[in-house]
């Protein structure tokens, strides 16, 4: 990591915030961090990813309820909203990302932190979020000429309305040429799921996205 301060002395705090519905000692801790140097995609992988995961894995083990769960990623959210002014004044490269949950899906602060990061990368990005319609989809792509689009699925019995949504897109004249990258726990835990509902390419996070995304389009 590029900073002096490691993020992740704070990362253990921060729950302890979420969990104590505590959003504004969470946020102050961010702004903390940051002014000790440590870097915004460090804050976004090791405090924001680290603790979404662990309340993911705490709802999951029914140690936490639905009502704490929700109120931990959108305390995040609010949070990461703050850090905006800071992500979005990236030099642009001219690459252009289009980023969507499949429909159904109501988890998307994931999709919210790789959008993020393809925005501190210098691409423009259009995050259409939760339940958005295939037309609108299509409509956005078009408009903007994406090269890429994200879709995001975090439930296993989702699969195949992405299966299916990737089918839409791919048999469109609008979007037969526009790079599909997946992601999400169903992808992170059946390694090559991604090819069996057709995509160009998958990624378990947000810093291998770009990674994989940039090799996809031989970015230098």
């Amino acid at each position: 990591m590029g900073s002096q301060t490691t993020p992740h002395k704070y990362s253990k705090e921060y729950l302890e915030h979420l969990l104590n519905a505590d959003r504004n000692a969470a946020a102050n801790l961010v702004f903390e961090a940051i002014d000790n140097g440590v870097g915004i995609k460090d804050i976004y992988m090791d405090i924001f990813q680290a603790s979404q995961h662990e309340v993911g894995r705490l709802w999951q083990n029914n140690e936490i309820s639905v009502a704490q769960e929700h109120f931990c990623s959108a305390a995040t959210q609010m949070i990461m909203s703050q850090l905006y002014p800071k992500i979005f004044n990236s030099e642009k490269n001219g690459l252009r990302l289009v980023a969507t949950c499949v429909g159904g899906e109501l988890h998307e602060i994931g999709l919210r932190m790789v959008t993020d990061f393809f925005e501190m990368e210098g691409w423009d990005t259009y995050y259409l979020g939760a339940n958005t319609p295939i037309e609108s989809i299509l409509s956005t792509i078009e408009t903007y000429k994406a090269d890429v689009l994200a879709i995001s699925t975090s439930m296993t019995f989702h699969i195949e309305k992405t299966r299916a949504l990737i089918k839409e897109i791919k048999d469109s004249d609008v979007g037969k040429d526009t790079l599909i990258l997946v992601g999400g726990r169903p992808f992170n835990l059946a390694q090559d799921l991604w090819k069996k509902v057709n995509a160009d390419a998958f990624a378990s996070d947000a810093m291998q996205a770009i990674s994989v995304m940039e090799k996809q389009l031989s970015v230098n």
